[in-house]
């Protein structure tokens, strides 16, 4: 189907202020400007209003403050909007904050999760027409748990075997969304993807912490001796894949998204330092190498992730277009343009989160 042939669509987006969510509404209302899309999102210390600036002056754009959790503002929202297209990727997502207060995650990525597909199951079946209708959930290859250094990489059959209560949370949310579809034919497709990076990212997780960092000229905290491994997916790239799912995913199948960009921790961070090195102006520490600090490993830390994408690749012909290298450099650019942003997300509120995480 070409792009002037397909029938315009109206898309829910949950948590689409953060940082994939956001990513995925710009790169959604630039390739299908004819298409409706309505964010819901809590707006809670990761979600953020600015990632969507210049939207709001599309017509076809509406942004809603509200929980998933919510089932009266889920109900009305999807009906008055007749929403066909579920794309939900509200929830709590770092690891780091699951391990000091977990009850946030299982609220908001299982019961909200449940709530949300409690709603749009009602929903269709006040509809004549569910042919087209979507529900993607879209997760995490952390469910997976961790591999070896020989172990081949995750795919769509690897047992469930998270290890943290954030991994957990998603995995229950996943085999919620699959039971929907096998027991109320809710039209759900499941991805599970790599470590994403790129714009709009909160500054407690690795990459943008770094990058900070580095322009504070404060110590880059490492976990244990830095050997961790993970695949680095740019999410320009998660967003196009995700694209091709909602588009001509099959109904009840779940899909894995990698960057095919295996990285130790210690040599992203290395990376990192060179790059910020070359590119930023007047930093405060050179060579920023020098900030690295190892600090005591994270409970539950698994070693290592890997993502086969084969299924996607071969089933619906998409492949990540970004190494790592050059995302990193677009990603490392965007920090250094975009200071406006990022400062005021470095509150009170982080900076106690911060001190208590790494002393």
């Amino acid at each position: 189907m070409t792009h002037e042939e397909r029938q315009s669509r109206r898309l829910l987006v949950t948590g689409g202020a953060g940082f994939i969510g956001s990513n995925f509404t710009r790169y959604w209302c630039d390739r299908y400007p004819e298409d409706r899309v309505v964010v819901l999102d809590a707006l809670t210390y990761a979600g953020n209003l600015s990632n969507l600036e210049g939207l709001a002056d599309s017509g076809n754009f509406r942004f809603v403050r509200g929980n998933i959790c919510d089932r009266p503002l889920l109900e009305t929202l999807l009906a008055e909007e007749n929403i066909d297209t579920v794309a939900h990727f509200a929830a709590e997502s770092h690891v780091d904050r699951s391990i000091l207060g977990p009850d946030a995650f299982i609220q908001t990525n299982v019961v909200g999760t449940f709530t949300l597909l409690e709603a749009f199951r009602n929903h269709l079946a006040n509809r004549s027409e569910v042919d087209r209708c979507r529900f993607l959930h879209v997760s995490t290859d952390e469910v997976y748990g961790s591999l070896d250094p020989d172990d081949p990489p995750f795919c769509e059959t690897t047992p469930y075997a998270p290890n943290s209560p954030y991994s957990a949370s998603k995995a229950g949310s996943d085999h919620l969304a699959r039971a929907y579809y096998h027991t109320y034919q809710v039209p759900t497709v499941i991805t599970n993807c790599s470590n994403n990076y790129g714009p709009y990212h909160f500054p407690e997780k690795l990459i943008p912490l770094m990058c900070l960092n580095i322009l504070l000229g404060k110590p880059l905290p490492v976990y244990g001796d830095g050997q961790n491994v993970r695949d680095w997916l740019y999410v320009i790239d998660h967003c196009c894949a995700l694209d091709a799912v909602i588009h001509r995913g099959t109904l009840g199948e779940t899909y894995n998204i990698g960057g095919n960009n295996e990285v130790k921790n210690i040599d992203l961070v290395r990376t990192l330092c060179r790059l910020m090195d070359e590119m930023a102006a007047d930093l405060p520490v050179k060579p920023s190498e020098t900030l690295i600090t190892f600090v005591k490993d994270r409970p539950g830390h698994d070693r290592r992730y890997a993502i086969d994408s084969t299924k996607l690749q071969t089933s619906l012909g998409w492949e990540p277009s970004v190494t790592v290298e050059e995302g990193l450099r677009k990603t490392v650019q965007w920090y250094l343009n975009n200071e406006a942003w990022w400062k005021p997300l470095l509150s009170e509120e982080y900076q106690s989160y911060y001190a208590q995480m790494y002393g």
